[in-house]
């Protein structure tokens, strides 16, 4: 097993690639804490966990705040006495808008949580990590980060942020044996994607748009994202650190 006796926390882990990431590295031997502001939806991949065989516990917690960060790596630490992996994963997203018709509102909940609720988990995490001189910090951006669609320009703007964030803090940590890297999805099949094709379901038009600008031939399946996940978090990519690994079917070519 990849991540044997190893200690994770998910954010956003309800769902989605949050869902599958947690899953799989279940799988590979981790005990893993799901974070989400949802906490029947944390329940639910917990209990998905455990009937595969693994072990995992939900905490309700917002990203944007400081003191539920703290707490959940807390937590981590009481359950479990290390802490060997985050996924910083949870974000929202924004429905396609001229930047003249955004809301305040809006640009700043995308920015608290693409963007704050990054730094937090690692302002909260990273100390422990920098201590035991181990530890994998993964984060969720996005190909938007690196080629934004019309339309996206704060969701583009939030993941820009974090790919640079995670360049920064992966120098940070560097000296401390403690790897820090981005994952960059194309389109994927979560409950965000039909936001993203700016419709209220997926429906076939919009799969064809999208599908059409991915020379693979296909959207991400979150399970994708989840086998990345995997890779990044083990031994296997000891060497990866600063990087943002898009996996995105050539999207970014």
């Amino acid at each position: 097993m990849k991540l044997k006796d190893r200690v994770a926390i998910v954010t956003g882990g309800g769902s989605g690639i949050g869902a599958a990431s947690a899953l799989a590295f279940a799988a590979e031997g981790a005990r893993v804490m799901i974070v989400d502001l949802d906490e029947a939806k944390a329940k639910r991949t917990v209990e998905a966990i455990e009937k595969a065989g693994g072990h995992a516990v939900a905490l309700r917690g917002d990203v944007t705040s400081a003191a539920a960060n703290e707490a959940m790596v807390e937590r981590a630490m009481t359950l479990w006495s290390r802490l060997d992996i985050v996924f910083a994963n949870a974000g929202v997203p924004q429905w396609k808008t001229d930047v003249e018709d955004v809301d305040e509102a809006l640009f700043d909940q995308i920015m608290a949580v693409n963007v704050k609720g990054v730094f937090l988990a690692a302002k909260y995490a990273m100390p422990v990590m920098k201590k035991a001189r181990r530890g994998v910090f993964l984060v969720t951006a996005s190909t938007a980060g690196i080629r934004p669609r019309p339309g996206g320009q704060v969701y583009a703007a939030s993941k820009g942020a974090v790919i640079t964030f995670t360049k920064g803090l992966a120098l940070e940590a560097a000296q401390y044996g403690v790897r820090v890297v981005a994952v960059a999805p194309v389109a994927t099949f979560t409950p965000m994607l039909a936001t993203f094709m700016n419709k209220r379901e997926v429906d076939e038009e919009g799969l064809k748009a999208y599908i059409a600008t991915v020379p693979l031939g296909r959207l991400n399946q979150p399970e994708d994202l989840a086998r990345a996940a995997v890779f990044l978090a083990s031994d296997d990519a000891a060497m990866i650190t600063g990087s943002v690994v898009e996996v995105d079917g050539g999207r970014c070519i």
